[in-house]
């Protein structure tokens, strides 16, 4: 390989942060290893020292995708919530963030789920999925913790949760709310779940 093309500190992550940024404009099928490496400015072959293939790339975008998730539903609901306010305030910031997340990159999400429900899912893209949803289970916990809602199983309660802001985010991104905003919705059904979830 010519080493004065391997200028990257961090091939791995360009890479990455590329194939991700295709995928929205171009699509999954579209992507490109050889593309990827000349946008670069690397040699065709060096993608391969990081990626065997296409779909080697695939699972670790998906991985990653997991993992900034998280990190970013993290930062939105670090507030240590102690009282009914604070953990409403957590959940309402979960919601909201998600949908952003969501949102923000509607092709890399599909791909994302797409690709931990596969039957061959790595071990590696299966955790960094479960921890999205075991923040919100925590949130859950801390909620009922402080008296804010009523108990239950938090997993259920979770899972209930995300399939209403993943669908929201889903019917959204593909222009199917008719005119109503994202915000909107996330808002009331925010207010309805945790109606619901009052003891």
């Amino acid at each position: 390989m010519d080493t004065q093309h391997y200028h990257h500190g961090d091939l791995r992550r360009t890479l990455l942060e590329a194939a991700a940024a295709s995928i929205e404009a171009v699509g999954v099928e579209a992507l490109s290893l050889r593309q990827l490496a000349r946008d670069a400015g690397v040699s065709h072959a060096a993608p391969s020292r990081h990626f065997r293939d296409k779909q080697a790339l695939l699972d670790a975008l998906a991985e990653d995708g997991f993992n900034r998730l998280t990190a970013f539903l993290h930062e939105a609901t670090h507030e240590n919530a102690t009282t009914p306010a604070a953990v409403r305030r957590r959940f309402d910031e979960l919601a909201r963030s998600y949908v952003t997340f969501a949102l923000a990159q509607p092709t890399l999400l599909s791909l994302m789920f797409g690709l931990k429900h596969s039957p061959d899912a790595r071990a590696e893209l299966l955790a960094a999925g479960h921890a999205s949803m075991e923040l919100t289970m925590r949130i859950v916990v801390a909620a009922q913790e402080v008296g804010a809602i009523a108990p239950g199983d938090p997993h259920r309660i979770a899972l209930v949760a995300f399939a209403t802001f993943h669908g929201i985010a889903t019917l959204s991104s593909g222009g199917l709310i008719d005119g109503t905003s994202a915000d909107e919705l996330v808002a009331t059904a925010s207010e309805l779940l945790w109606r619901g979830l009052q003891p």
